[in-house]
């Protein structure tokens, strides 16, 4: 689910409130919250975009994705395109 611009600057808020003073216990959960928030978001539009990156077999020049070139790389005991999302 993407971040709204106003769950970012609540975070860019709570940051530069957290620089004047210390954050309630409430404000901190918060922040932590939008930051996970945030982060999950950046990862899911990562994945977006490498599910629709390919890779070009340098010998047999067919088109293939990331997830496929890593499955025959590793069948044929060779390293594969190194990315990986947690």
């Amino acid at each position: 689910m993407p971040v709204t611009q106003e769950q970012i600057a609540r975070i860019n808020a709570l940051a530069r409130l957290s620089k004047e003073r210390a954050l309630t216990e409430e404000e901190k959960a918060e922040q932590a919250a939008l930051r996970q928030a945030y982060v999950a978001a950046v990862r899911a539009s990562l994945r977006g975009q490498l599910d629709n990156t390919y890779v070009v077999d340098p010998k047999t020049g067919r088109k293939m994705g990331v997830k496929e070139y890593n499955a025959q790389a590793r069948r044929q005991g060779k390293n594969g395109a190194k990315i990986k999302l947690k």
